[in-house]
């Protein structure tokens, strides 16, 4: 194989199978600190600007390696783009040839045996599930994956997969009839024998979780594991380190049994009585925390003393399901994995319920006509450095923005990475050219009742002098259903608003349009990709800062405080400033766009703090003058007429 300089040279390897590649020194000097960790099995932290070229900067040295390596990437989306895109062009262009392979979780793959114990189950379907699974079972027939992101006339979003899919707790193993040919062990065997797998951070976290508690591990052993998006890995972590009970869980598990004890035992009378009182004791619970649908702490439930009482009762009922279960357990192996699934669901209960450590958060969340119980740990720095430990490979972190001002600190104390080698490129596009910055004089108070109203009168002679093609990010959704109320009435191009359709067909709608303005909150800060003119546009309503009445954010503030420590100064403001970044990240995608960053908090310059946020967001010329941003859309236009 070639060495790193000449493959990415104007005339290498990579430049003859991508049409119209340029070397960028960026990309170059990051595949070669790519090559010396991976070479030299040690760790490394990079942060590079949009349209470094990251990607093919980590992947080609380590395939290069000849070592066997784990991707991990924030989203299935991205998974399918590295595997089907970018995967397909460096094989193209590398002499030598390599496997790589998809994994996703469990959840993703087909089961034929929960498919056709659905489809024959005693319990009646409604017509729209008999449809969808008559549908699944015509597509189980020819697909070779079971990749039920293949299957196009069932959403991924429909329940009805819960039927056809299975979880940990009620998979038969390899007491499976059907485990020779099951489509997720197929995909385990392929990803043992692969080169380069391709995964994302859940499935990534689940192969933790597990290994804590003992069980085999997800993925095979590998030399190198690279974490893209690497910014989003310390949330998912946290949530797989934690304990998470849902309503559905319950009603699941008492649907799963009876259908278990009516197809194989029928000499027990009160089995069915007890799932039924299990359903219930759900339903009492679910109205004991009211109408209202919120999130709260652990505190306000201790402070209700009916709303403990529905929790301890349901906890009970739980109990009483799994003696019986425990009876049942040896006239069938799905009654002995509800069993099992009833002991563990039951553990997991008293230990959110019963917890005094004060080493997790402990909340609730309440949906329209279900619950979620759950506690969150405090701190998983230790815990994933273990995680490390046990996968002795050289760990390649890597994102557009893991840094607050240049600082890696904040991103390195929450994985718990000592003496980790890190670098910093910045994005190789002409900012100071292509953007502009504009923070206009005379903004409300971002805590003043109407400050979206005010921010509103700002933003239209934006919106008009970009002629729409504009994302409008907000950090709440209450003031994104303010602004599309007045801009409804004061501007004539199409409003896209995110929530009125599936964020894929808002986005192609966007693009389509060339016009339009796009309002949109968290889910589209990050990880959406517009290039060309339809984007020119992008206004920030306030600094993202987290939610102070949040539970999990306010318990985790205290907890630090109680530590002695600044959570303002070491949580708060870096998880904002980096959240700033990824949204500031929508406005220049490509070295031929240009565009507008309105940002509408006068914390900006008004707080110390504030330099922090400007420090973090790449060198565009500044103003404060709308004329100014009229001129630089007029110039805009001449030169694409």
């Amino acid at each position: 194989m070639t060495d790193i300089n000449s493959f990415f040279s104007a005339t290498g390897a990579l430049a003859q199978a991508i049409s119209g590649y340029k070397p960028r020194t960026a990309q170059i000097e990051m595949a070669q600190a790519i090559e010396w960790a991976v070479t030299n099995n040690q760790h490394l932290i990079v942060e590079a600007g949009t349209g470094t070229g990251k990607t093919f900067a980590y992947l080609v040295p380590a395939i290069m390696s000849g070592k066997k390596i784990i991707v991990s990437t924030g989203t299935k989306n991205l998974q399918e783009q590295l595997f089907n895109n970018d995967i397909p062009t460096i094989r193209k262009a590398l002499a030598e040839p390599f496997n790589a392979t998809l994994l996703k979780g469990r959840s993703n793959y087909l089961c034929s045996y929960r498919l056709e114990q659905a489809m024959s189950a005693s319990q009646p379907l409604t017509k729209q599930d008999a449809q969808s699974l008559n549908r699944i079972k015509l597509w189980s027939k020819r697909t070779k994956t079971g990749d039920i992101a293949e299957m196009d006339e069932v959403s991924e979003s429909s329940p009805v997969w819960y039927q056809a899919t299975s979880t940990r707790d009620n998979c038969l193993g390899q007491d499976c009839p059907d485990y020779s040919e099951c489509f997720l062990m197929k995909a385990r065997r392929k990803a043992q024998d692969a080169d380069v797998i391709i995964v994302n951070h859940y499935l990534l976290c689940a192969d933790w979780s597990l290994r804590e508690i003992g069980f085999s591990e997800l993925l095979p052993n590998a030399d190198v594991i690279v974490i893209d998006e690497a910014h989003q890995l310390a949330n998912v972590a946290s949530n797989f380190l934690g304990i998470s009970l849902s309503a559905k869980q319950f009603v699941d598990l008492s649907s799963d049994s009876l259908e278990e004890y009516l197809r194989v035992n029928r000499d027990m009378p009160d089995f069915p009585t007890l799932c039924e009182k299990l359903n219930l004791a759900v339903k009492n619970a679910r109205l004991a925390f009211g109408a209202e649908i919120r999130k709260g702490d652990w505190h306000e439930i201790e402070n209700k003393p009916p709303l403990l009482a529905s929790l301890i009762s349901l906890q009970q009922q739980l109990q009483a399901l799994t003696k019986q279960l425990q009876l049942a357990a040896e006239k069938s192996k799905g009654l002995e994995l509800c069993f099992k699934r009833a002991e563990e669901m039951d553990a997991q209960l008293a230990a959110i319920i019963e917890d005094k450590t004060n080493k997790a958060i402990r909340w609730y969340e309440t949906h329209r006509s279900s619950f979620t119980l759950s506690s969150t740990p405090l701190d998983i720095a230790a815990a994933f450095s273990a995680f490390m430990q046990q996968h002795q490979a050289a760990w390649i972190f890597t994102s557009a923005t893991l840094s607050v001002a240049g600082d890696f600190s904040y991103f390195s104390q929450n994985l718990g990475l000592n003496n980790v080698v890190s670098y910093r490129w910045e994005s190789p596009f002409d900012y100071p050219q292509q953007a502009l910055f504009y923070h206009p004089k005379g903004l409300p108070q971002a805590t003043d009742v109407d400050f979206t109203d005010k921010i509103v009168e700002f933003a239209v002679p934006v919106l008009k002098a970009s002629q729409g093609r504009a994302f409008f990010l907000f950090t709440s959704y209450k003031a994104l259903n303010r602004a599309e109320e007045l801009l409804k009435e004061k501007l004539d191009y199409p409003l896209l608003v995110q929530g009125s359709y599936p964020k894929t067909v808002l986005l192609e709608r966007f693009k389509k349009q060339g016009n339009a303005i796009l309002l949109g909150t968290a889910s589209f800060w990050e990880g959406v990709d517009v290039r060309g003119e339809a984007l020119s546009c992008v206004i920030i309503d306030k600094l993202p800062f987290a939610s102070p009445g949040d539970p999990v954010l306010k318990a985790r503030l205290d907890a630090m405080k109680n530590q002695g420590r600044n959570p303002f100064f070491e949580y708060q403001l870096p998880t904002a400033a980096i959240a700033l970044r990824q949204g500031v990240g929508r406005l220049i995608r490509d070295v031929e766009d240009k565009g507008v960053l309105m940002v509408c908090d006068p914390r900006l310059l008004k707080r110390g703090y504030g330099q922090m946020f400007l420090d973090s967001v790449p060198p565009m010329r500044r103003t404060r003058d709308i004329k100014d941003v009229e001129a630089f859309f007029q110039e805009e236009k001449k030169v694409t007429e």
